[in-house]
């Protein structure tokens, strides 16, 4: 019986057998086949637990780990599983301290992991949003409050977020949301990217920033000014209200200092959980959370080189 709690997952992927069956169901549902040239006609070598393919090819002999963020990782697929279900599911985050100190590997190890794992969590396919639909920006950054005296007049006199990273989002009610890091707020950035998720004739709600202004000629679209009000009927960007305050609270109480280097691959861990909350029409639990992330894994690779930015990340 598959895992439904923490728990029952620890005890469960404690047998090497069962992270192979596991992986096997959700990677390969019509049967294994090389994942170096297709053939499905391949042998299993029970004491190694890998197959082994009749074409001879690099990597003929192979490992569920091939072709996954796993890949060339000599951390044992439990305890890539205890990662995967503990970041999938906890609401504010996992910081590779707690990884770290749960799994039993480096710091530097469980970070390593983390951000592979945050790799196969992107959902970067541009949907065609529609019914009733939020758009909204946030600033990400410091406060003040901690800096030395000396950064703080120097980087916030007269403009209290510079310096600060900039984050859109765009939000169906009752669906999914869209978050990406933008380079600044104008007029053509936002609304780019308003036109690329949302289908043109859809009911948008904004604030009352003049980036927004010219998307009546494609959408209906409807202004709440937040220095008079913040909800206005239907008129509020509330929702995403409510997801700038999750991603940072897992930023500030987990995370704590994220690079703007990397902060894309956080906002796609926290929209992943988003999007896969649990809702009445879709009554999603922990183990059923857990099980897309893992059938998400194949395809995706990141190097610790593309990581820390000592060669060019690959476009994923």
């Amino acid at each position: 019986m598959e895992p439904k709690t923490l728990q029952q997952a620890i005890v469960y992927f404690a047998d090497p057998d069962n992270c192979v069956q596991y992986l096997v169901e959700r990677r390969w549902p019509n049967g294994v086949v090389c994942p170096t040239c297709g053939r499905s006609d391949v042998s299993y070598v029970t004491k190694r637990r890998v197959w082994q393919c009749k074409s001879r090819h690099p990597k003929y002999q192979f490992s569920p780990k091939v072709g996954t963020v796993m890949e060339d990782s000599p951390i044992g697929i439990d305890k890539w599983l205890m990662a995967m279900w503990m970041i999938a599911n906890c609401k504010n985050g996992v910081s590779s301290w707690e990884i770290h100190r749960s799994l039993g590997v480096t710091q530097k190890t469980a970070w390593f992991m983390l951000h592979r794992i945050r790799l196969t969590m992107q959902d970067y396919t541009a949907g065609e949003m529609c019914g009733e639909v939020e758009a909204d920006e946030t600033y990400i950054g410091g406060k003040a409050r901690n800096m030395h005296k000396s950064r703080r007049q120097r980087v916030y006199v007269g403009a209290p977020n510079r310096g600060k990273a900039l984050v859109m989002g765009v939000l169906e009610r009752g669906g999914k949301i869209k978050t990406t890091v933008v380079p600044n707020l104008s007029r053509p950035i936002l609304q780019g990217e308003i036109r690329k998720h949302v289908e043109p004739g859809t009911a948008i709600y904004t604030d009352s920033m003049h980036s927004y202004n010219g998307l009546a000629s494609d959408y209906l679209h409807k202004i709440v000014d937040h220095a008079v009000e913040y909800v206005n009927g239907r008129v509020h960007t509330n929702g995403l209200e409510n997801f700038w305050s999750l991603l940072k609270r897992g930023i500030n109480g987990t995370y704590v200092s994220v690079e703007p280097f990397h902060l894309f691959r956080y906002l796609d861990e926290q929209t992943f959980r988003f999007n896969n909350r649990a809702k009445p029409d879709n009554p999603l639990n922990d183990s059923d959370r857990f099980a897309l992330l893992v059938s998400q894994i194949v395809g995706k690779r990141v190097t610790y080189q593309e990581l820390t930015g000592k060669v060019d990340a690959r476009p994923f």
